[in-house]
């Protein structure tokens, strides 16, 4: 019998401060701050896919060897980076204790005394994939004092209200608005099939548990799904079905390696209609069987 698994969607900051190791929980429901220091233990953090319906944002520098892997998005040994990432997206992450630095998480009844449309307002965070910018550690001492600022109000302010720490928070969301820009200028070169699969790949990280076919990506995209595959094909060398087929892979691996969960579980949490049609599609693309896998990386 299938067991029916849904991805866990958190609504209150608070809940999704409990599902993660590092202490800390808000007073303000809409509004968060917390700074990522190292663990004293060494622990490979990572965190099943989930969702949540408040945005998060960090600046993280890397004291440590690391990898680090936000979505199908994986950075080996970064310097500093931030990251940036919208409500409702289906999200998973994975790095180990080496990282430091800053962390926000907001709702956008943070800012009712503004009400922006965020999405409008700020295009950095984007409604169908997480942002991340990679520089080195000079650009993370530029940005450093802009996010020391909402840090220091947040923290000698009232518990309740934060109302300077909210405004240098929307500062600090436009000063990053100008930084994105300039970061994002090589992109207008692209060329029109470059911006394709990057849109692509992009809808992929967030619908590759419900969406297994080129023609349901090509829907998303108003393009035939022969164009879809001939472009990616084109600018990549590699099939569209298999960028679906890695993505899905990838995060398999993850559930495998990382969870106590059992294969069954792992196969319907990632939507497949049994767990030996899971066992033939991570065979195929992994060369074990997913008992094997765990056994030879736990």
């Amino acid at each position: 019998m299938k067991i029916k698994t849904t991805l866990p969607y958190y609504t209150e900051i608070n809940d999704f401060l409990a599902s993660i190791p590092w202490p800390g929980r808000t007073d303000n429901p809409d509004f968060y701050c917390l700074r990522l220091k190292k663990l004293e233990r060494d622990v490979q953090v990572y965190r099943p896919p989930f969702k949540r319906s408040f945005y998060f944002f960090a600046l993280l520098f890397n004291s440590g060897r690391i990898q680090v892997n936000y979505g199908d998005q994986t950075v080996q040994d970064p310097d500093s980076y931030l990251v940036l990432h919208s409500p409702n997206l289906v999200y998973s992450f994975a790095h180990n204790n080496g990282l430091e630095g800053y962390i926000i998480y907001f709702k956008q009844e943070c800012f009712s005394f503004f009400k922006p449309d965020f999405h409008q307002q700020f295009p950095l965070f984007d409604p169908l994939h997480t942002n991340l910018f990679m520089f080195d550690h000079a650009t993370f001492e530029q940005l450093a004092p802009h996010f020391e600022a909402v840090f220091s109000a947040y923290e000698g302010s009232a518990k309740s209200q934060h109302m300077e720490a909210r405004l240098k928070l929307l500062g600090l969301l436009y000063h990053l608005e100008e930084f994105s820009l300039e970061r994002k200028k090589e992109i207008r070169l692209a060329t029109t099939q470059q911006i394709l699969l990057r849109k692509f790949t992009q809808l992929i990280d967030n619908h590759y548990i419900d969406k297994r076919t080129v023609q349901e990506y090509a829907d998303m995209l108003s393009v035939t799904a022969n164009y879809l595959s001939q472009s990616v094909k084109q600018v990549s060398g590699k099939n569209a079905l298999t960028f679906i087929a890695e993505r899905l892979t990838n995060e398999a691996k993850s559930l495998i390696r990382y969870t106590d969960f059992e294969i069954a579980e792992i196969a319907y949490q990632l939507n497949f209609s049994d767990p030996a049609n899971f066992g033939k599609f991570f065979k195929k693309q992994a060369g074990l069987s997913p008992s094997e896998f765990r056994k030879r990386h736990k």
